[in-house]
């Protein structure tokens, strides 16, 4: 039996927020437009139905995990590659040999306090090896440990 893995999933929230997410139909989408390889092997090789993520709004006045969203599907193809018309086009990818990946996502959980960056900044001890936390990490999408997400959902719990 496969044990569930935890990701954190980041999105501008100008392009596609969690608001975004909560008003799809079923509350569920296709998280596309990944273009980092290592990001892209998450999606393609270790996510799995089940699995849970953060919701995580970057770019943005203030970065804050804000929600909570589960794994619907295996990592698969990503239309968007293919498409001349999207912004996520790559010339590159072909559908006989696809370079990128997404997954399905569904809206478990919004909080009602978003989780600020600075605030997490502040357990560097007990958030230690976080991928979010360290030092040039841009990934969009990342593996939590089980340790940090039960961290993590603790300081949830607290505004």
């Amino acid at each position: 039996m496969n044990q569930s893995r935890y990701w954190l999933l980041k999105s501008e929230p100008k392009s596609f927020s969690i608001d975004d997410l909560a008003a799809c139909p079923e509350q569920t989408t296709q998280w596309d437009g990944v273009r980092n390889y290592q990001a892209r092997n998450y999606l393609r090789d270790q996510m799995q139905p089940g699995d849970l993520g953060f919701f995580y709004h970057s770019n943005c006045k203030q970065p804050s995990i804000v929600g909570i969203v589960e794994i619907c599907s295996a990592g698969y193809p990503d239309p968007t590659a293919f498409d001349p018309e999207s912004p996520y086009f790559d010339p590159k990818s072909r559908i006989e040999r696809p370079r990128w990946f997404m997954v399905d996502v569904r809206l478990v959980e919004k909080f009602s306090h978003p989780l600020p960056l600075k605030r997490l900044q502040q357990y560097r001890k007990e958030l230690e090896g976080l991928t979010l936390l360290q030092r040039g990490h841009r990934l969009s999408v990342m593996p939590v440990a089980p340790e940090h997400w039960r961290f993590i959902l603790s300081l949830t719990e607290k505004p």
